[in-house]
């Protein structure tokens, strides 16, 4: 099987990127697979790519290419959607490019990592090869301009997957994908390839952006607490962000600069995961969790608020690690304490995040994944006839989510002036 992943930058640095590669390299021992990178902006990636998987990419931003000096990056895109967070990055160019791309891909499956580029992938794609997009965010996420966007187009797909089981449903409940297999495929994973934690060391570890959604001005107020109990216990929050001054500003206030400590980025993070004994994760929001497992993996158990969506599906509370309330600093000191104050219990945890976190391993994810290609192939039909009935059957699902994206924008626009539904 051919599999072609379409991405936005496989240059860069990123949740969605690393998730890509290890998909990708894990499918490459089975399948001919190639990323499609919509820009590239550096010689090498940062993530290498598994053995037999191919990286090219459409867009050279590399200073003193013909692409950065190309007059069409000055007009704007027209088939990406200007409601995604990205569009300022895509311009005609890029438009042009992706739909060359797409008409002319040689492969079986084509799976698009993000919204705009899965509307290129619905609209553009040439008829022959299954149409996946995937969604790493949340349709909560997502602007009400954005969702309409989508709902005209996404019936185009073949499958749409989800990282998690809840956002799944919301996307059969409110998107009206009619013809559209949607299933939801947590993140892979790997194994660290390091020596798990030992549970020695009296560190908790978060890991992660520094910025609002993930909430550290709460952590370190609940490490405030827990410093005043344990004062041999440290924190140390690896990443960046435009937070991080005021961050910096509140450990002062605090009185804090002797126990929480911001490291900045790490790559890798394994190691870092594995000199604590401990995880900590404060999220208002989390569309899957990829710190979570990631910490699981090196043997740590994690203290995580329930929030939407990811949490509560990686994480069975009690047994590998704890949820508590969503932006409680109570809440969340006492879940902390609860496990630095009981040896015995965070150790039971250690070995249960491990065992437990193994179902994310980038074989077990990658075997869904065929499966699901599998089954979408046979759907369709390997005849020429099943072929043309799946791409009508698609045909009439996308003139429904057409119908619908305009009667909803009327909708909306007639509540704009005042009127109530």
């Amino acid at each position: 099987m051919h599999i072609s992943f379409l991405l936005h930058n496989a240059y860069g640095i990123g949740g969605t990127i690393r998730t890509t590669y290890n998909l990708a390299s894990t499918l490459a021992e089975q399948h001919d697979v190639e990323i499609v990178s919509v820009f590239r902006h550096r010689d090498e990636p940062v993530f290498a790519p598994g053995q037999g998987v191919r990286v090219r990419h459409l867009v050279d931003l590399r200073r003193d290419t013909a692409d950065a000096d190309d007059p069409e990056r000055q007009r704007p895109a027209e088939v990406f959607p200007r409601a995604e967070g990205r569009y300022e990055q895509y311009s005609a160019l890029t438009d042009r490019r992706i739909a060359e791309h797409l008409a002319s891909v040689e492969a079986d499956v084509v799976v698009g990592t993000r919204p705009g580029l899965n509307v290129h992938l619905a609209r553009q794609t040439r008829r022959g090869p299954l149409r996946v997009g995937q969604e790493h965010l949340t349709l909560d996420n997502h602007s009400p301009q954005l969702r309409l966007a989508l709902r005209g187009v996404y019936p185009r797909l073949d499958a749409l997957t989800t990282t998690t089981e809840a956002d799944a449903r919301s996307y059969r409940r409110k998107m009206r994908l009619p013809g559209v297999r949607v299933q939801a495929v947590p993140n892979p994973v790997p194994a660290p390839g390091i020596e798990p934690a030992d549970g020695s060391g009296k560190w908790v570890v978060a890991a992660g952006r520094l910025a609002p959604v993930k909430r550290y001005d709460l952590l370190i107020k609940a490490f405030a607490k827990v410093a005043a109990e344990r004062p041999d216990w440290r924190l140390r929050i690896y990443g960046g962000g435009k937070q991080k001054d005021k961050l910096r500003a509140l450990i002062d206030q605090l009185g804090l600069y002797n126990h929480v400590y911001l490291m900045g980025p790490a790559h890798p993070i394994e190691p870092e995961w594995a000199k604590g004994s401990l995880a900590a994760v404060t999220s208002s929001m989390e569309s899957f969790g990829m710190t979570i497992v990631e910490a699981m993996r090196c043997g740590l158990p994690v203290v995580s608020t329930d929030c939407p969506h990811g949490p509560g599906e990686i994480i069975s509370d009690g047994v590998d690690g704890r949820l508590v309330k969503v932006g409680s600093v109570d809440a969340i000191a006492s879940g902390l304490l609860g496990l630095i104050n009981d040896d015995e219990l965070r150790q039971r945890m250690s070995h249960a995040a491990l065992e437990d976190s193994a179902r994310f391993d980038p074989a077990r994810i990658a075997e869904r994944y065929e499966s699901l290609f599998t089954d979408l192939g046979a759907r369709a039909g390997a005849s020429l006839g099943g072929r043309m009935r799946g791409s009508l059957h698609r045909t009439r699902a996308a003139l429904l989510g057409s119908a619908y994206a305009v009667r909803d924008a009327g909708h909306a626009a007639w509540r704009q002036k005042g009127h109530t539904s």
